[in-house]
């Protein structure tokens, strides 16, 4: 085929991720031979590929869904925020500096260009099809000049787009035709239609709008997604997940055992990887909860100290907040600690950081023998081995060099008592190692839990790929999508002109 399309957003958040995710899984049931790739990514969700590169996870995700090994090339830019102004700029795999957002889109942004889309050349020669995500809206007008993952990309490959609206936000019609009526002529006309995602109720109520919206714009939806509680896998915003942990805070399943087991993970700022706690909600009678005041430990059988992209400013802010000082008396009791990455670093001795706060001496919580040094070079590693006499894998995505004075060995950390700290992100993916965590945990706590014996996470986000697929199928006119994948940019579409009547 040596097709291709960009799925683009009216918003963030839209569901460009689920969609790009489930069009490929979609395609690669029909015997085709897909990629997913995303220009540039703003995330400090991240994950490393097998050579050692880092890349967006929802990225990640996304080849998974093809069933193919994901690669640099599928996301040769992601941007990792350190702060309300710069973040980490990620090029092919490898940090290459910090800039802020003024420096990246006065400039910088625009020189990548050619690397961007080098990479996406690579892939439609390798692949039948290649699905492009965008970011953020196509209609940011005044990033339009330096924007390589929107219609930046789209003009420069000719690739046709797909615009995905969030109706549940409200105001799904006006978000339709005003990103198309913000767009220049050129990039209107590469513009096929529109995708309505997360509808609740009866699709005939929708028909109406649906017709006036392709009799304004010329172009027709390609289908109704409905709503659907859980598809939101591997979001690419730690700070956009709830406090309140309105996703993951309900049993899945009754638990083996007689009691539940009940998880807070400390909801710190820069929360980077927040998805390995996922495996753990995803076991029956867990309950994951994010969490941000003392008192929301108090139930908690299990504290989870996630990673970070700012670990002594989230050591800070949990001296500030209170729950340092908890979750001493915690470690004083007993009562089981998970520091992972960041979380781990924060549970040291001490921090001595002049790369990412540049605060020099920083004292940690002391609750593990451990010593940091932030190094300029950062780790990025696919470690194998064995913990709790089970096989384990993970990777590892760090400044942090962790000197371990003592302890009992765990991973590439250590354990005191119930206080657990580890660089290893992905490890609670393990089933055997994860079941063998929890028992530890259940017995630390007290609690009468027995993880259930056939808990395959893997075997499980496959489930939820194929859901993902399943919408496409059943839910989009696939007919349609598979001619404008497969025949590119479309031609002769109307000119919208701003302000055209509604």
């Amino acid at each position: 085929m040596s097709g291709g399309l960009l799925v683009a957003g009216t918003t963030s958040d839209a569901g460009k991720s689920v969609v790009t995710a489930g069009i490929c899984r979609w395609l690669v049931r029909q015997g085709v031979k897909v990629a997913p790739f995303k220009a540039q990514n703003m995330s400090l969700n991240s994950f490393v590929t097998r050579e050692g590169a880092e890349i967006g996870r929802a990225q990640a995700m996304q080849a998974q869904a093809c069933r193919i090994e994901p690669t640099a090339l599928m996301n040769p830019v992601l941007l990792k925020p350190g702060g309300e102004h710069s973040s980490q700029v990620v090029l092919l795999g490898r940090p290459v500096g910090e800039l802020s957002a003024r420096g990246y889109h006065g400039g910088r942004q625009q020189q990548l260009l050619g690397t961007v889309l080098d990479c996406l050349a690579e892939l439609r020669a390798t692949y039948d099809a290649v699905i492009c995500e965008g970011a953020g809206s196509p209609a940011e007008i005044n990033l339009r000049r330096t924007d390589i993952v929107n219609m930046g990309i789209a003009r420069n490959a000719r690739l046709p787009v797909l615009v995905v609206g969030d109706i549940d936000r409200g105001g799904v019609f006006a978000s339709f035709f005003g990103t198309l009526a913000l767009l220049s002529r050129e990039d209107q006309e590469l513009v096929a239609g529109f995708l309505v995602n997360k509808f609740r109720g009866d699709v005939s109520l929708l028909e109406p709008g649906l017709d006036m919206l392709r009799d304004l714009t010329g172009r027709p939806a390609y289908g109704v997604l409905p709503f659907r509680h859980g598809l939101g896998i591997d979001e690419e915003d730690g700070m956009a997940v709830s406090l309140r942990g309105a996703v993951r805070e309900s049993v899945v399943a009754p638990p083996v055992g007689a009691d539940v087991l009940r998880v807070a993970v400390c909801a710190i700022p820069l929360m980077s990887n927040f998805t390995d706690v996922d495996a753990l909600a995803a076991e029956p009678g867990v309950v994951v909860r994010f969490v941000d005041r003392p008192e929301e430990l108090a139930d908690a059988d299990l504290v989870v100290i996630p990673g970070t992209r700012g670990t002594v400013r989230a050591l800070q802010w949990l001296r500030e907040r209170g729950l340092a000082e908890t979750i001493r008396r915690r470690a004083a009791e007993g009562r089981p600690v998970l520091g992972i990455c960041g979380g781990f670093q924060i549970l040291g001795e001490h921090i001595e950081d002049e790369v990412e706060s540049r605060q020099g001496h920083v004292d940690g919580l002391g609750l593990l023998p451990v010593r940091v040094r932030f190094a300029r070079e950062k780790t990025l590693a696919r470690p194998a081995g064995e913990a709790l006499g089970e096989h384990v894998e993970g990777y590892e995505i760090h400044h942090g060099v962790a000197d371990v004075t003592g302890g009992e060995p765990f991973l590439d950390g250590c354990r005191v008592g119930a206080v657990w700290g580890t660089h290893w992100h992905g490890s609670l993916e393990s089933d055997g190692f994860r079941r063998a965590f929890l028992r530890e945990v259940a017995a630390a706590a007290g609690r009468r839990f027995t993880p259930a014996p056939d808990t395959s996470f893997a075997a499980l986000r496959e489930e939820q790929l194929d859901r993902l697929g399943d919408l496409i199928e059943q839910h989009a006119d696939t007919d349609a999508l598979w001619r404008l994948i497969e025949s590119g940019a479309p031609q002769g579409l109307p000119f919208i002109p701003p302000g055209a009547p509604a």
